[in-house]
């Protein structure tokens, strides 16, 4: 995976450097990666299409539905170890491959999901962008950066919903955490907007290895 650079998300990965919300500090970031093998994603893959197929013969109708519906397709069997590999990447320290369960995964109709987020998660901070950038709004601020990098309109939007086996944030007492995935499959690439909120009193540093940056992996080549 080649981490892209793209200007539009710089004044929005500036604002969520470090928000200090009274006794919480929430930081998250959009990134931009272009889809191509390289690494151990090759691998990987295998080994995640070989547990899918497993889980498969395991799974029964009482099963959770699957948000990247159909897996006996091999297609949709790529877009769920797509997103295993992408959460791989942003979060490097953390294994995701242990255990795949598409039911973790969401694939949202379209950007009022993101929208509700914003307004559930971040109206705090909603109000200090648009204190500090004379009024303009976060959320419009946002969708414009991601449409001009990947094309919303184009995209398949995910999100990640974990549970206590696949939070990469649960050992380090985040309040919550939030993971959204655009992904444009002509342009093969997916942008990434992951954010948390943690209590200052979990400590303010522990979430520096998670959004460093310069992080060089790589993601599969799909055609999905």
């Amino acid at each position: 995976m080649k981490l892209l650079e793209y200007t539009p998300f710089d004044n929005v990965n500036v604002f969520f450097e470090q928000l200090n919300l009274g006794d919480c500090t929430i930081r998250g970031n959009l990134e931009a990666f272009s889809c191509k093998h390289a690494g151990n994603d090759r691998r990987l893959s295998i080994s995640l299409e070989h547990d899918i197929l497993d889980y498969l013969g395991k799974s029964s109708d009482s099963d959770p539905p699957s948000p990247v519906e159909h897996l006996s397709c091999r297609s949709s069997r790529k877009t769920l170890i797509y997103l295993v590999l992408t959460l791989g990447h942003m979060y490097p320290d953390y294994d995701f491959s242990s255990a795949v369960r598409a039911h973790l995964f969401f694939r949202e109709e379209d950007m009022e999901s993101f929208r509700q987020m914003l307004d559930n998660y971040l109206s705090e901070a909603c109000m200090l962008w648009a204190a500090k950038n004379e009024g303009s709004s976060l959320l419009d601020s946002m969708t414009k950066a991601i449409d001009e990098v990947i094309k919303i309109r184009e995209c398949d939007i995910y999100s990640y919903n974990p549970d206590s086996d696949g939070d990469p944030f649960l050992e380090k007492g985040a309040i919550w955490s939030i993971n959204f995935f655009f992904y444009n499959r002509k342009l093969k690439r997916v942008v990434s907007f992951r954010c948390c909120c943690t209590s200052k009193f979990a400590g303010d540093d522990f979430l520096a290895g998670v959004l460093s940056e310069g992080e060089e992996d790589a993601l599969i080549d799909m055609d999905i």
